[in-house]
């Protein structure tokens, strides 16, 4: 069976950590999915080292990842990324935002041959709660943007809860961004290069306690230096990078005598579904 990795990078996030890991493991195990949860502890000056630590050594499947300062929610996700070992990964957050039976609809989705499923907050069938307004019109007006420089459908780019294979993550990286902004450069680094997405609606809540971690002002221009990096990339450079991704891996083996054409699936050689236009 095709083995999840969900990666949580989680900065001060003591509150609301256990309950998050609770209904994340309990989820998968009810669906008998084979996982590992790797949490990234994101240099957190409150309890959240403690309670992840007890975690991990209760529970053979969670993997604890501790980052030194500086913090960065891109740098959390890319410590994550190197960490984990299954054949698909989900970028899940620790302060009870994303729905734990979303999880399971992606890797679903992933089985039935997509390379990646992007979760939208903004379609029919989804749900959002706790949503402040000025963060909902900016996420909003960003998107759009989005979708008009891409000239694509999907329209819940800058979340990060979004589902990946492996081997998309590695020929789409390596990833630079420290921040929030990691989040659009996994997802439209996989556009660009064609891989085959599934959009679906899903359920969000927004935090109820605390602070946010996302500054709008600080991140205005983290999010503009990838969003025009990956726009000239894909007007510049589209064509080699679609065909460096449909090459043969090199360790895809040759085929044997009397085997027919040899021909095999890998992971993210999915047919390409069609992009949708707006």
């Amino acid at each position: 069976m095709t083995k999840l990795s969900v990666v949580i990078p989680a900065h001060d996030e003591e509150a609301s950590l256990g309950a998050c890991l609770d209904g994340l493991t309990g989820a998968l195990q009810r669906h008998r999915i084979p996982y590992e949860v790797v949490l990234v502890d994101d240099a957190s000056t409150d309890g959240t080292s403690a309670v992840a630590r007890a975690r991990a050594g209760a529970d053979a499947a969670i993997r604890c990842v501790r980052r030194p300062p500086p913090a960065g929610f891109g740098r959390a996700v890319r410590a994550g990324l190197e960490a984990a070992s299954g054949d698909v990964v989900v970028i899940f957050m620790a302060d009870l935002s994303d729905h734990p039976d979303d999880v399971v609809a992606y890797y679903r989705k992933i089985e039935e041959g997509y390379d990646c499923v992007f979760g939208s907050r903004f379609v029919r069938g989804s749900s959002v709660e706790h949503y402040p307004l000025v963060k909902l019109v900016a996420n909003r007006i960003v998107n759009r943007l989005i979708q008009a420089l891409f000239w694509t459908r999907y329209n819940d780019l800058t979340n990060a809860f979004k589902a990946y294979r492996a081997d998309v993550i590695r020929e789409c990286g390596p990833y630079r961004a420290s921040h929030f902004n990691i989040t659009i450069e996994m997802s439209l680094g996989a556009l660009i290069r064609g891989y085959s997405i599934a959009q679906i609606p899903i359920r969000w809540s927004g935090r109820t306690w605390g602070s946010s971690k996302l500054k709008l002002r600080e991140m205005g221009r983290r999010y503009l230096c990838v969003l025009l990096k990956t726009f000239f990339e894909k007007v510049l450079v589209a064509d080699d990078l679609v065909a460096e991704r449909a090459a043969p891996h090199p360790d895809e083996a040759a085929p044997a005598a009397g085997s027919g054409d040899g021909r095999a699936f890998a992971p993210g050689r999915a047919a390409r579904a069609p992009e949708l236009r707006p």
